[in-house]
């Protein structure tokens, strides 16, 4: 997902079990070469994986959260996807050692009295932390899960058939999204998948007036705004510096021009790392990761995507 990361806080892990799971999806499970004990995680929370060809792709921590001794995720292998996930599952060997980012949340659990989980394909990742975090809670939850076919769904021996809806695309088409927004009212829900699904629960969840209460986790940007907007400026409050933004050119790059060296992973809105807080002005948020009511506060922005909707922005930066 990602193209280059700013983030030089790696670990070097070593692989040290790859499973198949279902077709085309196999997990990898690291840990330190040493046996010792893992920065902690939340359910949600992802890693950047940095491939031996330099590549970087962020993963989803699909494991236990309470077992320190090891990091989890799962990787769908697309021969026609940008080359990482081919690359991983070709290179990613028992025994081999390569760099891993700590782990970063942007889709965090919230408090509610029932949940709703809905996975599509690879999409089932952060949700079987989750999952588990509820159940440890004592909480209700649901599982919506879609794949393309009853050989596509991953990780379904670790879950309570009792509470999950499996939903093979070949033999009963696509998730009945309706059926999930009207059923699901009172609860919080938990989306990740592919860009289709999740604007079209997006589109649902909106219409029905319940916005706040989906949680997404995307793969990649929905489309991009069209259009631009013009030049302006960030005032730079720690540094003290007034940096301009051309059209064409992104806040994290003008940031960057200026001598600063913030960090930034997937550069399309979607993972978080170059999030910032906003002191002054108004937002043209373009990310896929606030909520509405987060947009409506306007207390951070994603500078890799997001713009000013007036002449100035003040970050603290």
């Amino acid at each position: 997902m990602s193209t280059s990361s700013s983030d030089s806080q790696t670990l070097p892990l070593r692989v040290v079990a790859a499973r198949w799971e279902s077709e085309s999806i196999t997990s990898y499970e690291l840990a330190r070469a040493d046996g010792g004990e893992l920065p902690a995680w939340e359910p949600g929370a992802h890693v950047d994986v940095h491939l031996p060809s330099g590549t970087v792709r962020q993963y989803s921590l699909c494991g236990d959260p309470t077992d320190t001794s090891r990091y989890r995720i799962a990787v769908l292998e697309l021969p026609a996807g940008r080359g990482g996930s081919v690359e991983v599952h070709r290179e990613l060997r028992p025994g081999r050692v390569i760099p891993i980012g700590r782990p970063r949340s942007n889709f965090v659990l919230a408090e509610a009295d029932r949940y709703v989980f809905v996975a599509g394909g690879i999409g089932i990742t952060p949700m079987l932390p989750m999952i588990r975090e509820v159940q440890r809670r004592g909480g209700t939850w649901e599982l919506v899960y879609g794949a393309r076919t009853v050989e596509h769904f991953a990780f379904v021996r670790e879950l309570d058939p009792s509470a999950v809806q499996l939903v093979p695309q070949d033999t009963h088409g696509h998730l009945d999204l309706e059926s999930v927004v009207a059923s699901s009212s009172g609860a919080a829900v938990y989306c990740c998948g592919p860009t289709p699904l999740m604007d079209a629960l997006v589109e649902r969840m909106s219409r029905a007036g319940r916005g706040d209460d989906l949680h997404l986790e995307r793969f990649a940007a929905a489309a991009p705004v069209v259009g631009s907007s013009g030049e302006f400026e960030v005032e730079l409050a720690r540094s003290e510096k007034v940096v301009p933004v051309r059209p064409d050119q992104t806040v994290l790059e003008a940031v960057r021009d200026a001598g600063i060296d913030h960090p930034s992973s997937c550069e399309m809105g979607i993972c978080g790392s170059c999030e910032v807080k906003v002191l002054g002005g108004d937002v043209d948020h373009r990310d896929d990761l606030l909520t509405e009511s987060e947009r409506a506060q306007c207390n951070s922005m994603m500078i890799c995507v997001s713009r000013a909707c007036g002449a100035r922005l003040v970050l603290d930066l």
